[in-house]
């Protein structure tokens, strides 16, 4: 099984959710170090980035993550942005 790790912006995310939402996302990181391709993997500026969408309080949320050191081999999943589809993309490549 994968270690996990993540970053700043992520943590500031996910320490104002609701803590019932809290274990959505658990389930939902959960479900990524079970199946680290379960997520679909970007193109472009965002190659070598993947998202697991799943749902939170009935609305679509997506869940980026990059695996290291690489894909072929992967040790750790990094989790790099959660939030909805609205602007998702341009903060993840910032």
């Amino acid at each position: 099984m994968l270690s996990v790790s993540a970053t700043p912006s992520f943590v500031r995310v996910a320490k104002k959710l609701h803590p019932k939402d809290k274990k959505v996302l658990d389930e939902a990181v959960q479900t990524v170090l079970a199946d680290p391709f379960v997520g679909t993997e970007k193109k472009g500026d965002l190659v070598g980035v993947f998202v697991y969408k799943f749902k939170l309080n009935k609305q679509e949320t997506l869940l980026a993550y990059a695996l290291r050191p690489d894909k072929t081999k992967p040790g750790e999943a990094v989790l790099l942005g959660l939030g909805p589809h609205e602007n998702f993309y341009l903060g993840l490549k910032r």
